[in-house]
């Protein structure tokens, strides 16, 4: 699947998207609020900008994903992986991210804590 059948898709209705294939899809600003992206691989896509509030990212591989300024507010990311990934100025309020993980390239927000959010470290 690329981004334009994704946001099509999204569009007319759907939001169920588990398990699908957005490797380095571009979803720059995407409306995606309350989609389903469990165990996804979006392995550097490009999701800045995007709201997510409310989306199921659990499992999902974000591996180099840019997120910066992503809202993923009340997100679930339980599981992610977020290794190598762009977080900074992202909006997490009541995000789930028990358990995401990220190494050294992950890039935060300054004085945002991985642990304080029961992130594991790789």
């Amino acid at each position: 699947m690329n981004a334009e059948e994704l946001q099509r898709r999204y569009d007319a209705g759907e939001r169920d998207f588990a398990a699908v294939s957005l490797v380095k899809a571009k979803l720059i600003g995407a409306n995606l609020v309350g989609v389903n992206l469990f165990a996804a691989d979006l392995t550097n896509a490009n999701l800045a900008k995007a709201k997510l509030w409310g989306a199921d990212l659990g499992g999902a591989n974000l591996a180099n994903a840019n997120l910066v300024r992503a809202n993923l507010s009340g997100a679930n990311l339980k599981d992610a992986n977020l290794r190598g990934a762009r977080l900074k100025y992202i909006k997490i309020y009541g995000a789930n991210l028990d358990r995401a993980c990220y190494d050294k390239s992950t890039r935060f927000t300054p004085n945002f804590d991985p642990v304080s959010h029961n992130m594991q470290k790789f």
